[in-house]
């Protein structure tokens, strides 16, 4: 149970964590995020992000807040580098490490070519039952890793929600399918808001209750603003429907 509330915390705070929309010609910048359940703080995330030409690089630091850290203490970093495609971010490393109560985990996701080239976790994962749907080679091409799959280099704000993205953790293979926001729907902070359908391709066990929540009644919506002098855009806000409430995550500039 702590570490599927582990892996939770780390979800809701990359699935916001990258780049606000701040001047192109500031090469690096820093941007706070918040993560809260039924108004209370339950994550928070401070990530450092660089743009140099179409490469970028975003690193930070993300720990558990507030009730949740009572029962949870998670502290953690994550970081990723790469380059912006025609369509789609082309993450090049991608490192996630943090602690979970006694319990230490590290993730590394090396890229080539759009696809994954090699996954490492320690520890290891657990010999899987035969419920486990696993992940075939064929899974992991054209896809990014959770920190870099939303920034989306698109020039137009039509095109912003009229996609899949394809994301990878190391362990699960999800879609996103992404589709404009009814307008009762919009954030005011953000200049496009989308409908998330959460889409499990490999990587998770048939029937389990979260991930049945997530594909077939969770409600997401997330966010966009342009990056200011860039053809991309990138989150601000978000909110995710969960067994136990709706995770809100937002954005500020430091």
């Amino acid at each position: 149970m702590a570490r599927l509330r582990a892996r939770a915390l780390v979800a809701a705070i990359v699935l916001a964590g990258v780049a606000s929309p701040l001047s192109a010609a500031r090469e690096t910048y820093r941007v706070q995020y918040s993560a809260s359940l039924f108004g209370l703080p339950i994550g928070r995330a401070v990530l450092e992000s660089r743009f140099e030409g179409r490469g970028f690089a975003i690193a930070g630091r993300f720990a558990s807040a507030g009730i949740a850290r009572i029962f949870d203490r998670t502290d953690g970093t994550v970081s990723v580098n790469g380059w912006m495609g025609e369509s789609a971010s082309q993450p090049k490393e991608y490192t996630l490490d943090y602690k979970s109560g006694k319990k230490t985990k590290k993730t590394a996701i090396r890229f080539a070519n759009g696809s994954v080239a090699e996954t490492e976790n320690r520890p290891e994962r657990k010999k899987r039952g035969k419920d486990w749907v696993p992940v075939a080679r064929e899974h992991l091409a054209d896809v990014a890793d959770p920190l870099s799959a939303l920034l989306l280099p698109v020039s137009n704000a039509a095109e912003v929600c009229r996609r899949t993205v394809k994301v990878y953790d190391g362990e699960t293979r999800a879609d996103l399918v992404l589709q404009p926001a009814a307008k009762g729907e919009t954030f005011s902070r953000a200049a496009v808001t989308c409908r998330a359908r959460f889409v499990p391709v490999a990587g998770y066990r048939k029937g389990h209750s979260s991930i049945k929540y997530l594909r077939d009644r969770s409600r997401i919506l997330v966010g966009f603003q342009p990056v200011e002098g860039r053809d991309l855009y990138s989150p601000v806000e978000a909110t995710i429907a969960t067994k136990i409430g709706t995770v809100h995550i937002r954005a500020r500039p430091m």
